[in-house]
């Protein structure tokens, strides 16, 4: 498979035939009045996309995954993201699109709350599915920033963009709420596997073998990146699943060392720590006290 590497808005742009970006760090592009390539196409891009889905008129795939969207869903992707698209027989894909490039929120108060639209790191099956009046706001935030980048630009073009930007994210972020809200069924389900996998973890001893468990691991195994898996996580139980793991290995640490004649060592090995300092910091951390402190003062 032929990946292609598109760093930046202009070469997408030149590459799906769109015009020349009049500001070289963000774009609003629309499928529909500019020809589609009609074969199969994996582009890897460096740059920040928000897609309204205006029909199915492609299969997109995220990865190995494809995404579960129709007409209306909303697709977000990040930086180095690779993205395959591949066209519907007889259909030509219909979507407007906000690009925008790291270096437009670059030094700005948006660059740093980045971490909080976790939704550009989300695989395809977690699109966004907006109700109509949700996708019309995405989409009248996508006109006030085209309206701004039709303008001559000056000092305040790029302040403007940012700001509509970020406010276009907030929204993105709220519809992601309600939709966690939405699925809260599923979710709780999701929850209850993942208990189910962390207890299964150290009854089989995988600690030994594998290590400390992770966030990651769980996802896969839900089938959900970690990213998601851990917005998730948290909106059920109010915790998030690093924190639920520490428990987890904290109550088994005090079990285990409460056994006649078990050792801090052969407990932090049991549990997936490589070397024992490492389970007393976490120990001193989580508790207050050493293992040894500890085992002196409960034993």
């Amino acid at each position: 498979m032929e990946i292609r590497e598109l760093p930046t808005i202009e070469q997408y742009n030149d590459f799906f035939g769109y015009p020349k970006p009049v500001f070289p760090q963000a774009d609003v592009v629309k499928t529909g009045i500019h020809p589609y390539p009609p074969e199969e196409r994996t582009v890897n891009l460096g740059f920040y996309s928000i897609f309204v889905k205006q029909n199915k008129g492609c299969y997109l795939s995220y990865g190995r995954t494809e995404y579960d969207y129709d007409e209306g869903t909303i697709v977000c992707t990040g930086p180095n993201q690779t993205i395959t698209s591949r066209p519907v027989p007889g259909m030509a894909p219909s979507c407007v699109g906000l690009l925008f490039s790291p270096e437009l929120i670059a030094g700005t108060q948006l660059e740093k709350q980045m971490s909080d639209f976790g939704f550009f790191s989300y695989s395809s099956n977690e699109a966004l599915h907006p109700s109509s009046e949700e996708r019309e706001a995405i989409l009248c935030c996508m006109e006030m920033i085209k309206d701004e980048l039709r303008r001559p630009m000056d000092k305040v073009s790029r302040r403007l963009i940012v700001s509509h930007v970020e406010v276009l994210l907030n929204y993105c972020l709220r519809f992601y709420e309600r939709q966690f809200a939405s699925r809260s069924e599923l979710n709780r389900n999701a929850v209850s596997r993942f208990e189910d996998l962390l207890d299964e973890y150290f009854k089989d001893g995988k600690p030994e073998e594998n290590g400390l468990p992770t966030v990651s691991y769980f996802a896969d195994k839900i089938c959900l990146t970690p990213n998601y898996f851990g917005d998730m996580v948290k909106r059920e139980t109010g915790i998030g699943p690093k924190e639920l793991i520490n428990r987890k290995v904290l109550a088994i640490a005090k079990s285990r060392m409460l056994a006649p004649d078990a050792t801090v060592k052969e407990t932090a090995l049991s549990l997936g720590f490589q070397y024992p300092q490492h389970f007393v910091r976490f120990f001193k951390k989580e508790t207050g006290l050493t293992p040894s402190e500890f085992i002196r003062t409960t034993g």
